[in-house]
């Protein structure tokens, strides 16, 4: 009989054990302890969602829609996709749960999700997102909130020396026109000089030219139109305000004039967290202001500001926590020892002590594996400790042991 080989992960998929996925629950535990302290709400929004939630969101010809979404049909012939990120669907959610009743509403998540790329290092084809937004807010002090949220995550995180915050407005509607149309006839004049992606941006959007990754390109760029030169007052007033409240709360910034979001539903501010943490500078968390996208759902009019950042890139750089430890160990011989640990071990639990059980090998064996665990206490049972209704308590540590009834146990643990 033929050899059955055993399952391979799919590619870009990942399985973690230990440091790492300690290290990706710090991340979350941080997360949610700064989105406690603003004050966002948790969601939950599903993984699937129809496809045209994604396509008129992310706009039908970037590469995320024509080439990296799993999208199929299900069993009803209807298209759905596994999310590629999460602003989208709290988007739809917003408008399907009627959510617009708690407006200007705060809210977090974070979870997986699903691109069809090349997977390397520290990207994946499932992977992972923090997600924070405010719907339902024009004020400049919500661009301000969700700058402070991240703001104050990575500086939880460690980062805060290696972050830089990128900065950019995009204006509003009318900025934005008359930006593009020179972009337009800027780049359209330079045409022969950029490359075949480029060229094919130019009609479709030109502001996307600017995020071009083509060296031969940057020289065009570098002579654009800048955004500034057609800013509105009410647009130029409106980043004013956002830069005032981050120098108030003394975060860093640089102005970032390229940094732009190529959607027409972004307005006014872009950013990205920058760092060299892992080598070449890269972004670790972005985001922006997409005042059209819940109109560009079906809704209506909706201010909204949001940004996301991927937990498997924050964990490759934090400091390695603490691993988990258990407070003791209970180390039971003899078939009636065992019987009676189980009884222990489910009311210390309950009483809130982490514990755990070496049940296999001789008595060396169970201790060491006990020592190897980090737990600070051994709680040694056999046939003379049922009688007298105590347990050896052995302090790993000091190698000092004494015997202590096990009505006394939690507070021996807890001395």
């Amino acid at each position: 009989m033929a050899k059955i080989q055993p399952p391979q992960p799919v590619r870009g998929t990942q399985s973690m054990l230990g440091e790492e996925a300690d290290r990706f629950h710090a991340v979350v535990a941080a997360f949610d302890r700064v989105r406690r302290l603003f004050g966002f709400k948790r969601v939950e929004v599903p993984v699937l969602e129809q496809t045209a939630v994604f396509a008129r969101s992310l706009g039908e010809t970037t590469d995320v829609v024509s080439k990296e979404m799993y999208s199929f049909k299900d069993r009803s012939g209807d298209s759905v996709t596994m999310r590629p990120e999460f602003t989208a669907g709290i988007a739809r959610a917003y408008l399907s749960e009627g959510w617009q009743q708690f407006a200007p509403l705060k809210v977090a998540t974070h979870g997986p999700a699903f691109r069809y790329e090349r997977p390397q290092k520290g990207r994946f084809r499932q992977f992972h997102q923090l997600d924070a937004e405010i719907l339902g807010a024009a004020e400049p002090q919500a661009d301000v909130e969700v700058l402070l949220f991240a703001d104050q995550l990575l500086k939880e995180l460690g980062l805060g020396e290696t972050a830089v915050l990128k900065l950019n407005t995009l204006g509003d509607p009318e900025t934005r026109r008359a930006w593009r149309d020179a972009l337009h006839e800027h780049f359209q004049g330079h045409r022969d000089a950029l490359s075949e992606e480029s060229r094919e941006r130019l009609e479709r959007n030109p502001v996307r030219i600017l995020d071009s990754k083509v060296h031969g390109d940057w020289p065009v760029i570098d002579s654009a139109p800048v955004i500034d030169d057609f800013l509105t007052s009410e647009a130029g007033e409106f980043f004013g305000a956002v830069t005032a409240g981050l120098d108030s709360a003394a975060v860093r910034w640089e102005r970032a004039p390229r940094l732009v979001r190529g959607l027409d539903y972004y307005r006014h501010t872009a950013f990205e967290f920058m760092t060299d943490t892992l080598g070449a500078q890269g972004t670790v968390l972005a985001g922006g202001r997409y005042d059209g996208l819940v109109e560009a759902l079906g809704g209506p009019h909706t201010p909204a500001i949001g940004w996301a950042a991927g937990i498997e890139r924050l964990s490759m750089m934090i400091a390695a926590p603490e691993p988990e430890r258990p407070e003791a160990v209970l180390v039971p011989l003899g078939e009636r020892a065992q019987a009676a640990a189980v009884r222990l071990l489910a009311d210390l639990r309950l009483r809130g002590i982490a514990i755990d059980m070496a049940y296999r090998g001789n008595m060396k064996k169970r201790m060491q594996r006990a020592a190897a665990t980090g737990a600070g206490f051994a709680l040694i049972i056999g046939e003379d400790e049922l009688e007298a209704e105590a347990a050896q308590v052995k302090d790993l540590k000091t190698g000092e042991q004494r015997a202590v009834a096990f009505a006394l146990l939690e507070a021996s643990i807890r001395a």
